[in-house]
């Protein structure tokens, strides 16, 4: 094993949580925004600006049952078999989960060539990844120091026992 992989790896998981909360923070603050300019826009049925339009649309759709309304329709049918069916859902079952466990040791860096590496493999161009690097390792730091450069993991496998 080399060095080199648990560097990459450390870099992927440095920007994929520094991108995961910006991508959490943005559908937050989008779906709020949608919620808002649909009920203005409900209120006029559409809105036609200079640049830009907006206009509500309510449609039906038929979905699936779900599963916990599934289950009470068939315990109400099948009083017995659902009594079984629900002990069945309640029964524990043991699950054995494997973790790496990585991160750098104190006074140790990943540096910016690891991380730009991780960036264009995700297919972006060298000179876009060289123009993100600066906003996106501004932000793992942040990120990095309130967690205060905890262990990071990942599962690696996972096991049910009987």
């Amino acid at each position: 094993m080399e060095e080199k992989q648990i560097i990459r790896l450390i870099a992927m998981d440095r920007i994929d949580v520094t991108l995961s909360s910006l991508d959490n923070k943005l559908r937050k603050q989008r779906s709020n925004l949608a919620e808002e300019v649909a009920e203005d826009v409900g209120k006029q049925s559409e809105f036609v600006g200079k640049r830009t339009y907006a206009r509500t649309d309510v449609k039906d759709k038929r979905l699936a049952r779900g599963m916990k309304v599934a289950i009470e329709e068939f315990e109400k049918e099948f009083p017995l078999y659902g009594k079984i069916l629900r002990k069945k859902i309640a029964e524990k079952r043991d699950l054995r989960e494997e973790h790496l466990y990585f991160g750098t040791r104190d006074s140790s860096r990943i540096a910016g060539q690891d991380y730009l590496e991780v960036l264009t493999d995700l297919g972006i161009s060298e000179h876009q990844a060289h123009m993100m690097y600066p906003l996106v390792i501004e932000a793992s730091r942040k990120i990095q120091q309130a967690r205060n450069n905890q262990e990071r993991s990942a599962i690696v496998g996972k096991y049910v026992q009987n």
